[in-house]
């Protein structure tokens, strides 16, 4: 291989740029589906939870409606309406922690990707003035001046 291709053309480099940068902001959206995908996991799952045990304050409390035992049915209400209030609890601390995991991961991508973008804009700066100086000393030389 000879110099001049080692060296990329200006509409190289721009490709170049352009790739690198869609493939920055790809692998940002990416992380990001995955923090959303984490936090739907958790609502799923505390929906199923919720569900259950309603489900189960409701069958306890058809099973043991009657006069006699409406004590026992009013402290079971208590014991599973407690249980749900604990669930509601940990799912708002869950969807808490994951909203912050989401925004700090959302600011850091964000960051490393302006980071990276200006990084590869004077990446290519640098050679685009390479190129224009090696260009204009091919041209002096060529036509003698």
């Amino acid at each position: 291989m000879n110099k001049k291709e080692d060296k990329l053309e200006p509409e190289e480099i721009k490709k170049t740029i352009s790739e690198e940068s869609k493939e920055k902001v790809d692998n940002f959206k990416e992380k990001a589906n995955e923090v959303k995908d984490s936090a739907k996991e958790k609502a799923v799952e505390f929906k199923e939870d919720a569900t259950k045990a309603f489900d189960t304050a409701k069958e306890k409390i058809n099973e043991t409606f009657s006069d006699k035992n409406m004590d026992k049915v009013k402290e079971k209400l208590a014991s599973y309406t407690e249980e749900a209030k604990e669930k509601v609890a940990e799912f708002t601390e869950d969807a808490k922690d994951v909203y912050g995991d989401v925004a700090e991961k959302a600011a850091e991508f964000a960051g490393e990707a302006a980071e990276s973008l200006a990084d590869l804009a004077e990446d290519a700066k640098e050679e685009i003035e390479e190129a224009t100086k090696k260009t204009k000393n091919f041209f002096q030389r060529l036509f003698g001046k």
